[in-house]
């Protein structure tokens, strides 16, 4: 699945009047042009890229499949077509190819630490996206080997810290509950006991928000001794990143959620490399 009209619509905001510079400097020549990883990465955005290529008449091919790790100096795509084509698309194509890439790329690494931490936990993004991107960045994510989470609000029903200043967290899930009976229902908890509140009012998932790893594992200890640990689906969150998702270790947590990956994305390097032209059309 794409986006088409947002791919569009990032082609026109970087081409509103055409490219003066390839107009201006270059005949109108056929060419042929390659992507190349310039650091190791997984790779995401081909289907974007081939895409944006396509709109500006240039044939692209992929070179690697989507999801798999890529090697430094590794061609990803290649394009035949009209060289003004390809400059048109080339920092569309690199902004979005290298950000999805980045993103997936830190999905797949972060994964591996929440696996070897918490075995059996999964990693998942957040709604902490920029905005006209999160299609893409959740996309990326999954391409990573997480969860994407809610893509908006209106996919599921999580009860924050705002919804339960008004209403407390029984009359909250109750309404909730009343609201669908076909809806997911999360509760963010930032106290072990409010955890119990939660899970005997119904809760699908419980969402321990700030928590130390001590505060967590006498949390999962309380559900336990309440026999409420097997009817809730546990979610960790609240400022976990790679370099202290270690710490807790033993948290025995089914999902592990973090704006890390979507809010410090780095975006992955990679470049465009321009072939010798094959035919020269002059009009």
């Amino acid at each position: 699945m794409m986006m088409e009209d947002s791919l569009r619509r990032f082609l026109a905001e970087d081409l509103p009047f055409g490219d003066i510079t390839s107009e201006a400097t270059i005949p109108q020549t056929e060419g042929r042009a390659v992507i190349i990883a310039r650091e190791t990465m997984v790779i995401a955005g081909i289907e974007e890229a081939v895409f944006l290529f396509n709109e500006c008449g240039v044939r692209a091919d992929a070179a690697i499949p989507e999801g798999e790790w890529a090697d430094p100096n590794q061609t990803i795509l290649t394009m035949t077509g009209p060289v003004h084509g390809i400059l048109a698309a080339e920092r569309t194509v690199l902004n979005l190819m290298g950000r999805m890439s980045g993103i997936a790329t830190a999905t797949s690494r972060f994964g591996r630490v929440i696996e070897s931490a918490m075995p059996g936990a999964r990693i998942a993004g957040t709604r902490k996206t920029a905005p006209g991107l999160r299609f893409f960045d959740k996309k990326a994510i999954r391409i990573g080997g997480g969860e994407p989470h809610r893509y908006s609000l209106s996919d599921a029903i999580l009860i924050k810290d705002n919804h339960l200043a008004i209403a407390g967290i029984d009359e909250a899930i109750r309404r909730a509950k009343a609201f669908s009976a076909f809806r997911v229902i999360e509760c963010e908890v930032e106290r072990p006991e409010d955890a119990i509140i939660a899970a005997s009012a119904g809760a699908d998932i419980i969402l321990l928000d700030n928590m130390s790893p001590k505060t967590v594992m006498k949390t999962i200890d309380l559900l336990k001794e309440a026999g409420l640990r097997e009817r809730v689906t546990i979610e960790l969150s609240g400022g976990i990143t790679p370099k202290n998702a270690g710490s807790y270790a033993g948290c025995e947590v089914d999902l592990v959620s973090s704006g890390w990956l979507t809010h410090s994305v780095r975006n992955a390097d990679l470049s465009l490399d321009i072939k010798k032209a094959e035919k020269i059309v002059r009009i």
